[in-house]
C-alpha cells in the first residue's frame, strides 16, 4: 500500500509540475510585522531541548509575505532555544508537491513541513507523517484551545497527524476600483448566474475578462459539486456520483465563458505561474485581454493580493459563486503543520516547533494570521488588536460572511483523487480551447475518474 500511494503521489506531483509554465517574476513584498514581546515564556517553550545542537529542515509553500514572516518566527525560535537552527525551504505551490514527492521516495522528507487537506490522507496512508496523538497526551503539543471540528479535520482514523495553521474559506478577490467605476456592485453569496451576469457586464463595458479557477480542480470541482449535495466526491475505488450528468456543473461555467467571450484563455495562463497570487491576472496583466476583474483564492491570501496589486487598486473580497452558496461554502484549515516520519532523532523537537507555531503569542504576533485565522482561540484573541486593516477584513469575512452561511467541510480525499483532479484540469484546458463541451468533459471525467479510482 505504501509503495502504491507513493507512486500515486509522485505521478500527481509530476503532472502538477508540468502545468506550472512560465517564470515567476514575483515582485518583492515588504512584510510589516510586529514581533511583540520576544522574551521566551514557559508556556511557549516548555521542555524545549537546548542540550546539544539540533538542525532541522522546515519547508512550506506560499508567497513573499509568508516567507518573510515564517523565517522571522523560526529565527525567533532559534533565539529562544539556543542550539536549534533551521534550514528553511519555501516554494511555490506546484513546485512544492513535486519536491515533496521526490524527497518522500528517498526517505528524506524535511522534519517540519506544511501540509494541505487535499494531500493529508494520502501522506498518512503512505506512512509519511508522525502520529501526534502521543505528544498531545503527554502535553508536548497543546490543542486545548483548538475547536473539536478543526482537530477532527487534522485527524485520520482517530489519530492526529497535523496541526491547523489557520482557518480560512474560499474567497473571490475582485477589483473594486474597476467595478465601482463601472457602476457594478458585488454582493456576497452570489449564484453562478449572478456571477456570470457581472462577468458579461464587465467585459462589455471595459473589455476586461474574468479569470476562473485554473489548474485548481481540487478546489473548484468539489465546491461546485457541494451545491448539488455531493459532499463526498470520491469513494475508495470510484467516483461518488451515479452518472456523467452529475459532473456537468463542474465544467459549465467554463463553457459559458468561452461562448460569451469573457473568460481568460488557457493561452494566457500558459505564460503564468499557476495559482500564484503575484501572477494572478487580477493584478498581473498587460492589456484588457490578459486582465481579470476577479480571482478565485482563499481568504488568508488577501494580504498578499493587496501587496501585489497595482497602486490605486482596491481589492474587495466575497464568496465564490455557487448554485447553492450555503451548501458550497465551508471553513477549512488553510494548511497544516506536520512532522515527517523522516524526522528521526529530531522528532520531538519538531513537535515542539509545531506547538510553538500553534500556541506562541510571540510567534503569532509576527505571523499575524497570514495563513488564516489562528486555530487557537487564545492566540486569535491576542493578535486581533495587532492585525492590520486587511487582516481584520479577512477575520470579519470568515466570521461574519462565511461562518453563518456554510456547511461542514467535505471528508479528506482518498488515494487517487488528486490524479482525478489533474485529469479534470486537462479537460478544463480543452474547454477553454474550444475543443470540448461541458457535457463531453463530464462524460470523459466520469469514465476516466472511475478508472483511476479503481486501480
Amino acid at each position: 500500500m505504501k509503495k502504491r500511494v507513493l507512486s500515486l503521489l509522485m505521478a500527481s506531483a509530476m503532472i502538477v509540475g508540468l502545468t506550472a509554465c512560465g517564470s515567476s517574476n514575483e515582485p518583492a513584498a515588504t512584510a510589516s510585522t510586529d514581533s511583540g514581546n520576544t522574551a521566551a515564556t514557559t508556556a511557549d517553550n516548555s521542555g524545549s531541548a537546548a542540550a546539544g545542537n539540533v538542525s532541522m529542515t522546515f519547508t512550506w509553500w506560499g508567497n513573499q509575505i509568508r516567507n518573510e514572516r515564517t523565517q522571522a518566527v523560526l529565527d525567533l525560535y532559534s533565539e529562544q532555544n539556543p542550539g536549534v537552527t533551521f534550514d528553511t525551504q519555501p516554494a511555490e505551490w506546484n513546485d512544492y508537491w513535486t519536491k515533496l514527492s521526490t524527497l518522500a521516495a528517498g526517505n528524506s522528507l524535511p522534519e517540519c513541513l506544511q501540509m494541505d487537506y487535499s494531500y493529508l490522507a494520502q501522506y498518512v496512508a503512505a506512512d509519511l507523517l508522525v502520529d501526534l496523538t502521543p505528544y498531545v497526551e503527554n502535553g508536548t503539543l497543546d490543542v486545548s484551545n483548538v475547536s473539536e471540528g478543526i482537530q477532527d479535520a487534522s485527524s485520520i482514523d482517530g489519530k492526529m497527524y497535523a496541526v491547523c495553521a489557520g482557518v480560512n474559506a474560499p474567497a473571490l478577490f475582485y477589483n473594486k476600483t474597476l467595478l465601482d467605476s463601472l457602476g457594478i456592485t458585488v454582493k456576497d453569496n452570489m449564484t453562478v448566474d449572478e456571477f456570470e451576469s457581472i462577468a458579461r457586464e464587465v467585459y462589455e463595458k471595459s473589455g476586461v475578462k474574468t479569470d476562473l479557477p485554473y489548474s485548481a480542480g481540487d478546489n473548484y470541482l468539489p465546491y461546485a459539486m457541494r451545491a448539488h449535495g455531493v459532499t463526498k466526491l470520491f469513494n475508495e475505488d470510484s467516483l461518488n456520483v451515479t452518472d456523467a450528468a452529475s459532473l456537468v456543473p463542474g465544467f459549465q461555467i467554463y463553457e459559458d465563458g468561452v461562448k460569451d467571450g469573457w473568460v481568460i484563455g488557457a493561452d494566457v495562463h500558459a505564460e503564468l505561474t499557476s495559482n500564484s497570487v503575484e501572477q494572478s491576472p487580477l493584478v498581473y496583466f498587460s492589456s484588457e485581454a490578459t486582465q481579470s476583474w476577479c480571482g478565485f483564492f482563499w481568504s488568508n491570501q488577501l494580504s498578499a493580493m493587496v501587496a501585489a496589486a497595482p497602486e490605486g487598486m482596491e481589492i474587495g473580497i466575497t464568496t465564490w459563486p455557487s448554485e447553492d452558496p450555503q451548501k458550497s461554502n465551508f471553513l477549512k484549515p488553510s494548511s497544516f503543520f506536520a512532522v515527517s516520519r523522516d524526522a528521526g532523532a529530531n522528532e520531538e523537537e519538531a513537535v515542539k516547533v509545531v506547538n510553538y507555531l500553534l500556541n506562541s503569542e510571540d510567534a503569532n504576533k509576527i505571523l499575524l494570521g497570514e495563513r488564516g485565522v489562528p486555530a487557537s482561540s487564545v492566540v486569535a484573541s491576542a493578535i486581533a488588536p495587532l492585525q492590520d486593516e486587511t487582516a481584520q477584513v479577512v477575520t470579519k469575512y470568515v466570521n461574519d460572511v462565511v461562518t453563518p452561511n456554510c456547511s461542514a467541510i467535505s471528508p479528506a480525499i482518498p488515494d487517487g483523487a488528486n490524479e482525478v483532479y489533474d485529469y479534470y484540469n486537462q479537460l478544463v484546458d480543452k474547454i477553454l480551447y474550444g475543443q470540448m463541451t461541458a457535457q463531453e468533459a463530464a462524460e470523459d471525467l466520469f469514465k476516466m475518474g472511475n478508472q483511476i479510482m479503481s486501480r
